[in-house]
């Protein structure tokens, strides 16, 4: 099953990132799934429990607020992956916002300081 997930994000981010994204990008299996990553960090991911995207906090109170994104748990009773949303369907399917999206997500994650040698941030 991960293998589809992988070949539909990677698919999708052929549609939707910009030519000077997609060289930077690479998509890897991701548990039961598969992630998309940016400079070495994971900036989207596509599981069971949906699309999901790493963004700043504005964007995401924004796509929690109006579109009914929700924050992400990969387990129901599971904590909440800081920084991340599960897209709704309306915006997970419309190609011009997830265009958009994906571009805030990729100038986030760039943006973030590199983890320290002791772990992950």
């Amino acid at each position: 099953m991960a293998d589809e997930y992988l070949k539909q994000l990677s698919a999708l981010v052929d549609k939707v990132a910009s030519e000077k994204t997609k060289a930077a990008v690479e998509c890897k299996h991701f548990f039961s799934g598969a992630a998309a990553y940016a400079k070495g960090r994971i900036f989207m991911s596509l599981t069971p429990v949906g699309l999901a995207i790493k963004l700043p906090e504005d964007s995401r109170n924004a796509l929690i607020k109006e579109q009914g994104a929700k924050p992400l748990r990969y387990f129901p009773k599971g904590p909440v992956k800081k920084d991340y949303v599960v897209l709704p369907k309306a915006v997970s399917s419309d190609i011009r916002a997830l265009r958009n999206w994906v571009k805030v997500s990729t100038e986030y994650v760039a943006s973030l300081p590199l983890p320290g040698k002791g772990g992950r941030k």
